[in-house]
């Protein structure tokens, strides 16, 4: 199995982040089991709402814990994306519409949640704004 990468939080930062903030990790891959894929992650999207994270205090997305892999959107996850895509493999998913989020979460908060759960947003915007 290929060594494994990963970038954690190793210390909040006091200012603005820099790499004395964090710490890479390396190890050996752990051997797959039935069902599961290996995804090569490339690039971690640092977003600004990231940097708020990376504090302990309270704000609208919990903090990143200390020693644990930076949370974040991966260029690796679009690539498996499109090649479920390309060779027609696809997830079992309960499409929840967006208006019903607050019920999705509390199914899967109680395990109850069988397959992936997928907010569906399309018009959502245009009902808020009162012009669907």
């Amino acid at each position: 199995m290929p060594l494994n990468l990963s970038f954690v939080l190793d210390s909040r930062p006091q200012t603005h982040a820099s790499a004395d903030n964090f710490k890479l990790i390396q190890a050996d891959t752990p051997p797959l089991q039935d069902g599961q894929v290996l995804v090569q992650h490339h690039y971690l999207s640092l977003d600004p709402y990231m940097r708020g994270r990376m504090n302990d205090s309270k704000s609208y997305a919990a903090p990143q814990p200390l020693g644990e892999v930076m949370i974040g959107g991966t260029a690796g996850m679009k690539e498996m994306l499109q090649f479920s895509a390309d060779h027609k493999c696809f997830p079992k998913v309960e499409v929840v519409d967006f208006a019903d989020a607050n019920a999705g979460v509390a199914k899967v908060l109680a395990n109850a949640a069988r397959y992936r759960m997928v907010l569906k947003i399309e018009g959502f915007r245009a009902k808020q704004l009162g012009t669907a």
